[in-house]
């Protein structure tokens, strides 16, 4: 790969929240580019300016018709459940017996935890993913496997070993004293290595012991710098049976909160029946809480109230939840989440929706400094979309009058047939078939 690059297209980027900062927080170039030099942006900007200082013979990767943005991100997605995707017909806790369980059983092999790896990955990057908050599975070997497939591929990943120990088969329970040794060594060999980070996982309230949370608090308080990363009220049934689990606690949150799970570091998925002192101490401790619309819906768990959250200054993500989550396409997530808002009379404009799924999702995982945006000094995790990537775009497209409407378009229409490639670190790991010309129009 050549230490130097160009990628040229329309370019289209973020420097703040556009619900807040309005089309200041927008950066767009019709015609645009990027030099990348060995894995970052040296610059971006109109493509004339960035190609006048761009070292002779660097060369150029031509997308027209095309638009870059900064490399997707994800904030809860689960690496041994690509098989249980799209599994009929229940809700939270039967869903997770009946499927989620038995599949996750497999990952004590080696093998197969790393088959499936390269294969999430691979399938991260086909719809234009550069960075996601993984869940692993319990097994320490299978977080491993994960870590060892993101680094060869260079992907900036945040995985954990989930810790469970109560609540789940036999074969899926560890211990406290095991979960607390497994995720230490894994933090050790693996948080900060390369592009690798760590998150203490315990997979929710319900199936862990107090001995076991208290492990993971004591993880934390140890290696402050990792996450944390679990569940809460996704389900009316869920928060009913954590109640009836940890009677002293005064609400879900309490729970984490009561081990010292809390902080800027923390990720919580759904967040769908959170009560007003929930919210309030969310915002205390900056934990953060991400939308995953899909799975709400498929699962029938219920509508985030994202206003309501927002104004309560709890910071909100986005992310697909796979395997409960139907997608692995950000772009069919941000599809859902737009309805999911219109059912509550809320509304998400696609700047704010491209927003929160780069920046915004870059933001929460306390990221904004290495990802999320094109800007000098960044590292080089971005995609290419096409406008045109299936008929019906192609003509949706032609009406299109403004580039909002051209987004709207494509947030509502477009998959991973959109995703025209994936570039990590400077390095392309996906495309889909060649649309890039240099400079005199033939193919690259």
């Amino acid at each position: 790969m050549p230490s130097h690059q160009i990628y040229r297209g329309a370019v289209l980027s973020f420097k703040d929240d556009p619900a807040t900062a309005g089309d200041d927080a927008i950066v767009f170039f019709e015609d645009g580019a990027l030099l990348l030099e060995d894995g970052l942006i040296a610059a971006c900007g109109e493509a004339n300016e960035v190609l006048d200082q761009a070292p002779q013979n660097t060369p150029v990767r031509y997308y027209q018709e095309h638009l870059i943005i900064p490399g997707l991100i994800d904030t809860h997605i689960h690496f041994p459940q690509v098989e249980v995707i799209a599994s009929f017909g229940e809700q939270l806790l039967d869903w997770l017996n009946q499927y989620t369980f038995p599949t996750e059983q497999k990952f004590a092999d080696v093998e197969y935890a790393s088959k499936i790896a390269n294969f999430f990955l691979d399938e991260l990057l086909r719809n234009g993913t550069t960075t996601a908050l993984v869940f692993g599975s319990v097994h320490a070997s299978a977080a491993e496997a994960f870590f060892k497939a993101s680094h060869r591929r260079n992907t900036r990943m945040i995985c954990g070993k989930v810790m469970m120990d109560r609540e789940a088969p036999a074969a899926l329970c560890d211990t406290a004293e095991s979960a607390y040794a497994d995720s230490r060594q894994l933090i050790e060999d693996w948080h900060g290595k390369g592009r690798q980070l760590y998150a203490i996982t315990p997979r929710f309230a319900i199936t862990s012991t107090p001995e076991q949370l208290a492990a993971a608090g004591k993880l934390k308080t140890e290696f402050p710098d990792v996450y944390v990363q679990t569940h809460i009220s996704e389900n009316r049934s869920e928060v009913d049976f954590v109640g009836a689990l940890f009677s002293d606690a005064k609400d879900y949150l309490d729970v984490y909160d009561q081990y010292g799970l809390l902080d800027k570091k923390t990720v919580l998925a759904h967040g769908i029946h959170l009560t007003e002192r929930e919210r309030k101490r969310l915002q205390e401790t900056g934990s953060s809480v991400a939308f995953c619309p899909t799975s709400n819906l498929f699962l029938g768990s219920g509508l985030l109230d994202l206003k309501q959250l927002e104004a309560d200054g709890v910071c909100v993500s986005v992310a697909t939840d796979v395997g409960g989550g139907t997608s692995f396409s950000m772009l069919r997530t941000l599809h859902e989440a737009y309805k999911v808002l219109q059912l509550q009379g809320q509304s998400l404009c696609p700047m704010r929706s491209l927003y929160m799924a780069t920046l915004g999702n870059a933001r929460s995982l306390h990221l904004a400094d290495k990802i999320g945006s094109l800007e000098a000094g960044k590292e080089a995790d971005f995609t290419i979309l096409d406008f045109n990537c299936t008929p019906l775009m192609a003509l949706k497209q032609q009406h299109c009058k403004t580039l909002r409407e051209k987004l709207f378009a494509m947030i509502m229409l477009a998959d991973d047939r959109a995703v025209a490639a994936t570039v990590v670190a400077g390095q392309c790991l996906h495309e889909r078939d060649k649309h890039a010309t240099n400079q005199a129009g033939s193919p690259t």
